[in-house]
């Protein structure tokens, strides 16, 4: 596993829509989606509940130890290719900062929040 990684997604997002009573919500379809497609990453794919981006759904946050902690949005189970690359360039860089041209364009383009490490 990349220096410890951990691709959280948001599983209570709806993304906007109204799902019907029983009907399963666009971020649980999306970590589903995530967790069949990494089965051999170099990431954790970890469900969690809200992310508190509920305008910019569906929602996910890549961090690890030591390095910047990114926050993406405007997400779907479309998007599970370029966001596993995405994840997989962040594992294997040194600090959490993909070079400009090397991160998907979602990552370019969706991006909510960035956060710095701890120890800075």
């Amino acid at each position: 596993m990349g220096h410890n990684t951990v691709l959280f997604v948001c599983t209570t997002c709806r993304a906007g829509q109204t799902p019907e009573e029983g009907e399963t919500v666009p971020g649980t379809l999306l970590a589903q989606a995530l967790s069949a497609a990494n089965a051999d990453g170099d990431v954790e794919v970890r469900p969690t509940e809200c992310l508190s981006a509920c305008t910019n759904g569906c929602s996910i946050a890549l961090t690890r130890p030591g390095s910047w902690t990114y926050v993406y949005g405007r997400l779907s189970d479309a998007d599970v290719p370029d966001i596993l690359a995405g994840a997989s360039a962040y594992a294997q860089s040194p600090d959490g900062i993909v070079p400009w041209r090397q991160r998907p364009t979602i990552f370019r383009k969706q991006s909510i929040a960035r956060i710095p490490p701890l120890e800075l």
